[in-house]
């Protein structure tokens, strides 16, 4: 394995904040079913962009963009199932 370099840790540490940064409106949701002040547009065009996003990480071989995108993927995901269930 090689060494991180300065772009590895500010890529993992910009993957960090803006994955976590789903965790509690996941969260939110998954308890309340109450997705009223989400837009299904906007979720569903952020969703659909962040699959793109994850492509483009593993086709390119880059594991942090990979990896953050197939967490935030998954969650936004989670988000978007439950604003269109719960209309």
């Amino acid at each position: 394995m090689k060494p991180l370099n300065t772009a590895d840790i500010i890529g993992y540490l910009a993957a960090f904040g803006t994955t976590v940064s789903f965790l509690p409106q996941a969260i939110k949701t998954i308890q309340t079913k109450d997705t009223s002040g989400i837009s299904l547009y906007m979720y569903a065009l952020f969703t659909a962009g962040t699959l793109l996003w994850l492509i483009y990480g593993v086709m390119s071989h880059s594991l942090p963009v990979a990896v953050a995108n197939v967490i935030t993927f998954v969650f936004a995901s989670i988000i978007l199932v439950y604003k269109i269930k719960y209309k």
